[in-house]
């Protein structure tokens, strides 16, 4: 299954919403967005776009008197949309795996080869944190098949 297609006023709301989290780590509303965003539409509208946008998988409701707020799914269009994909060749998708995977499989190492490669790819500077695991509890788990 893939990505529900958005409509303009879908994705004109989603990058609103997402915009709004973003700046202010808080779930946002139709009100607080349409004063926020020029929108050019009700606060009403905006609700109604922003429930059809929750049934998509775009956002969701921590708790029912909150804003919504945006899932993995949204940030990833938000991303796509930011800068276009630019194909990597073959053996250059085989010389960045390779740089990546040898050298053991410990998460840090593998983020730390991975910031030093994208570094030299990009000339910019790369880094990457790894998730502070002492005291975390898995809520999910999601398996994803990559080829």
């Amino acid at each position: 299954m893939g990505i529900p297609v958005l409509n303009e006023r879908e994705r004109r709301v989603l990058e609103a919403v997402i915009q709004s989290y973003v700046e202010t780590a808080q779930p946002a509303g139709s009100r607080t967005i349409s004063r926020r965003f020029e929108l050019g539409i009700s606060p009403a509208t905006i609700r109604n776009t922003m429930s059809d946008l929750e049934e998509k998988g775009y956002l969701y409701h921590p708790h029912t008197s909150a804003g919504r707020v945006p899932t993995d799914v949204a940030y990833r269009v938000y991303v796509d949309s930011l800068l276009p994909r630019v194909p990597v060749a073959l053996p250059e998708q085989e010389k960045l795996s390779a740089q990546i995977t040898n050298g053991g499989s410990a998460v840090e190492s593998i983020l730390r080869r991975a910031a030093q490669s994208l570094g030299v790819i990009t000339q910019e500077l790369g880094i990457a944190l790894g998730p502070r695991l002492d005291d975390s509890t898995l809520e999910r788990l999601d398996l994803v098949r990559l080829s």
